[in-house]
């Protein structure tokens, strides 16, 4: 059990201190400044690693949520304010019509305008490629912050992942396409007949999945999980493992 609580004193490190580098590494996952490469023909560092999370999603799932990704380490401090179960069904659609709106949209409108992406800048919009001092980043840092704050604090647990988030978008849809194919990826697997209804699972998820219904129902695998291992550490019958082999749930 030792290596398991490390394990998540590990994921927690990683995933704070990747939001502690926000400043540092806002400008590739920002959606304004991807736009604005994309209209001058620009392939902008952050629209590089939004391909590079669509890729890993295909064999990781949504890894990069629970381990990586700056938002997500914000909520979680902001769970010591509020740590209440989102209602995950209540405007769970709207995350897509934000993807619609301000990524994928834009994005094609831009490109279009531009006649086409001839360039790639991996430092577009950067200060000696890493940094948000070029004049005005600095606000668009800011809003980012603002609105994860307000998600967090009014919706609950990850309310900014269930609600807004496009990336997520960008990484279910590349899950859903290796479901539909079914390659060996990373998933969570369940023995039901080791589950004792303890629903440690459940309280300790950072995305407020009822795990426990799905470990009773077999199925682990859902569109909102980001595969942290939260209730694969806090499970003490071990009903709850990851998994490459073979197909999730």
């Amino acid at each position: 059990m030792k290596y398991f609580k490390n394990r998540q004193r590990i994921r927690k490190a990683l995933i704070i201190l990747s939001f502690v580098l926000l400043p540092v590494t806002f400008a590739y996952i920002s959606c304004p400044i991807i736009i604005e490469a994309a209209s001058k023909g620009i392939v902008a560092g952050g629209l590089v690693v939004f391909i590079l999370l669509f890729v890993s999603s295909l064999f990781l799932g949504r890894l990069w949520c629970g381990w990586l990704c700056p938002a997500g380490g914000l909520q979680e401090i902001y769970f010591d304010i509020n740590n209440r179960r989102t209602n995950i069904m209540r405007l769970n659609w709207f995350k897509y019509f934000i993807f619609l709106t301000i990524i994928f949209i834009p994005l094609v409108s831009a490109i279009h305008s531009a006649g086409g992406l001839t360039n790639i800048e991996f430092f577009y919009n950067t200060y000696h490629g890493i940094s948000i001092a070029k004049q005005g980043a600095y606000i668009i840092f800011f809003v980012q912050i603002t609105f994860i704050t307000i998600f967090a604090l009014l919706a609950g647990k990850r309310g900014f992942c269930h609600y807004f988030c496009p990336i997520a978008v960008i990484m279910i849809i590349g899950r859903k396409i290796r479901n539909l194919i079914s390659w060996p990826a990373l998933h969570l697997s369940t023995d039901a007949s080791r589950c004792t209804d303890c629903r440690n699972c459940s309280k300790c998820c950072p995305m407020g999945l009822d795990v426990n219904a799905m470990v009773r129902q077999g199925r682990m695998e859902n569109d909102e999980c980001i595969l942290c291992g939260c209730c694969v550490d806090a499970c003490q019958k071990h009903a709850i493992r990851y998994s490459m082999t073979g197909l999730s749930s």
